[in-house]
């Protein structure tokens, strides 16, 4: 569970859903009620404080993939290495300086998911790769969800921003899919 402090400080409490199932409601502003890793909790409030500072309505996949990159080592090792990482960020930090303005305002809607919607400060795509994320930990081992797991899931809906993202940092993208199943 989140409880907000102030303005930008938000403490986490982890709580585990009832008989180890993943939820994709809503809890507060987090789109699932299910257990995350230390670094997913930190990439979802980097991800909710980019969206903020970037004036956008919603976290979307780019916010969260950024946030992604910037919290989970294992995430930022199966991206590439070297040169290949450093466009992929350097990628993102133009997308928040304003190369990205004309997503800026805009709801992020892959068409991938049409049954995922309403979760307050989500784009759909950025709440269906959550939710697939806690299914994937579900079906692992029942444990937290895990950067990679939300990585696998974005990068398994080929219209969402973060794969557009990926993409033009040169990072194949079907390949990253099979390398995270």
């Amino acid at each position: 569970m989140l409880r907000r402090i102030g303005p930008d400080e938000v403490r986490y409490v982890h709580s585990s859903p009832p008989s180890g199932t993943a939820s994709c409601g809503p809890l507060e502003d987090r789109p699932v009620d299910a257990p995350l890793s230390d670094e997913l909790i930190l990439a979802v409030a980097g991800a909710r404080r980019r969206a903020l500072r970037d004036g956008d309505r919603q976290i979307d996949t780019a916010h969260l993939l950024h946030s992604l990159l910037e919290s989970d080592p294992a995430v930022r090792a199966v991206c590439g290495e070297g040169g290949q990482l450093a466009r992929l960020l350097g990628y993102l930090v133009q997308r928040s300086i304003g190369y990205g303005l004309r997503w800026q305002g805009s709801v992020e809607d892959s068409g991938a998911v049409p049954v995922v919607r309403g979760v307050p400060g989500w784009s759909p795509p950025a709440t269906a790769a959550m939710c697939a994320g806690a299914e994937r930990a579900t079906a692992r081992d029942g444990g937290p969800a895990r950067g990679l797991d939300v990585l696998a899931a974005l990068a398994g809906d080929p219209d969402c921003r973060a794969v557009e993202v990926l993409g033009r940092a040169g990072i194949d993208v079907e390949h990253l899919r099979r390398r995270l199943n």
